[in-house]
């Protein structure tokens, strides 16, 4: 279950993007809570709901920022509508917000079944709600409505870690900075934590051993590197900015079709010094350089295909060539729907072999996002060690 507090607004322009998906037919209003005289009224209008949280917000005038907007996800189809809308209030009530007025509304235009939330920070005695540790707390919460062991569970995401083939310390903990966890190295052995609780231990010794049992698979590698060669010619690899995150069209067609993951290393908006191939099929982490150089990947093309890769992301809005950062939105942020198929769950994918070398062979959606600015242990193998933390992405 994802759980996703989306950017904060001066405004309630939420309730507009939302009751925009049900006007659509992308969306169901699922409750209306605690709006006073406004539940007992028929054909509500979006703007009787903003007036009715902009009414309780005025309670306020230190609080700039009212809205309060959550999505709330599914793996798939997981939970129905009726199942998140539960879930979502005793969530609410969690956070401290079971009493505010709140709309719930489903969507129904992704893979992925989710709600948003609508409400305001601001509660019934005038004060800002609380939103320390928001974000920890979030999942502790949702891990409790789910009955969630968060030990259990990162004992069995260890074990799915160990289970790939990686070569160095750097690529192992990738495999888990993926899933929301950090880890620090105490001495000889990792601590691993997540929800700003440490949860388990391991030993260094276990990942070196691992890394020296390992045995690249040249046959593999020579079968990624023919699939990359036969659609990069249909798929554009020129690198885009996209989310704060480096995108290109083939490398989102790699993960979706094939389950081979394309991390481009580089910061703060320029151009890439390195990629790391993750084949989840395979169990294998790549250093990109064993399968091509970065130059070859990205080489420009001429096909009408990958012409077309270029058009669709400059109509979204996407920077085809770096040098340049994506620019950072600020103040009254456009509200984006953050739930769709390439929303992963944070979970790992299960096991799957390739019986023979057909580059056409279709795989399951790949569902596990790892940090796209974290190179090998030559790059920044150092800098963690000088740090003594990894570097943690959540989702």
């Amino acid at each position: 279950m994802i759980v996703k507090i989306l950017q904060k607004s001066a405004t309630f322009k939420a309730v507009r993007y939302n009751t925009g998906k049900v006007e659509k037919d992308q969306g169901e209003l699922m409750l209306a809570k605690n709006f006073g005289v406004l539940e007992g009224l028929e054909n509500l209008r979006p703007q009787d709901y903003i007036n009715y949280l902009e009414a309780a917000s005025a309670r306020s005038t230190r609080t700039k920022y009212p809205q309060f907007h959550v999505a709330i996800s599914t793996k798939g189809r997981e939970h129905s509508k009726e199942e998140l809308a539960g879930i979502a209030q005793q969530w609410m009530d969690g956070m401290g917000y079971g009493q505010q007025p709140y709309l719930l509304i489903y969507h129904k235009d992704t893979a992925n079944n989710h709600l948003h939330v609508v409400s305001t920070r601001v509660g019934k005695d005038g004060k800002k709600i609380s939103d320390r540790y928001e974000k920890l707390r979030a999942y502790r919460v949702m891990n409790r409505i789910l009955g969630e062991d968060e030990k259990q569970t990162v004992t069995k995401d260890l074990e799915k870690a160990l289970g790939y083939s990686f070569s160095t310390r750097a690529q192992f903990m990738m495999l888990l900075e993926a899933q929301g966890y950090a880890l620090t190295l105490d001495g000889g052995r990792y601590v691993v934590s997540k929800y700003g609780r440490q949860l388990a231990s391991l030993e260094v010794a276990t990942v070196d051993a691992r890394i020296a049992g390992r045995r690249k698979d040249k046959g593999r590698v020579d079968q990624i590197r023919a699939i990359i060669q036969r659609y990069r010619d249909r798929h554009d690899p020129a690198i885009w900015i996209t989310d704060n995150r480096y995108a290109s069209a083939l490398a989102d067609f790699l993960q979706g079709k094939f389950g081979i993951q394309v991390l481009f290393h580089g910061r703060d908006g320029r151009t890439p010094h390195g990629y790391t191939v993750i084949d989840h099929a395979g169990k294998a982490v790549y250093k990109g350089g064993e399968i091509m150089p970065l130059a070859e990947f990205i080489a420009a093309g001429k096909s009408e295909e990958r012409q077309q890769d270029i058009g669709k992301a400059q109509n979204h809005g996407q920077q085809p060539t770096i040098p340049q950062p994506h620019p950072t939105n600020t103040g009254e942020t456009q509200e984006s729907d953050t739930s769709g198929p390439g929303n992963g769950t944070g979970q790992a994918p299960q096991p799957h072999t390739y019986p023979h070398a057909d580059p056409d062979l279709p795989l399951p959606a790949i569902e596990i996002s790892i940090s796209d600015d974290v190179d090998d242990e030559a790059i920044h193998g150092r800098n963690r060690r000088h740090r003594q933390k990894a570097r943690t992405n959540t989702r």
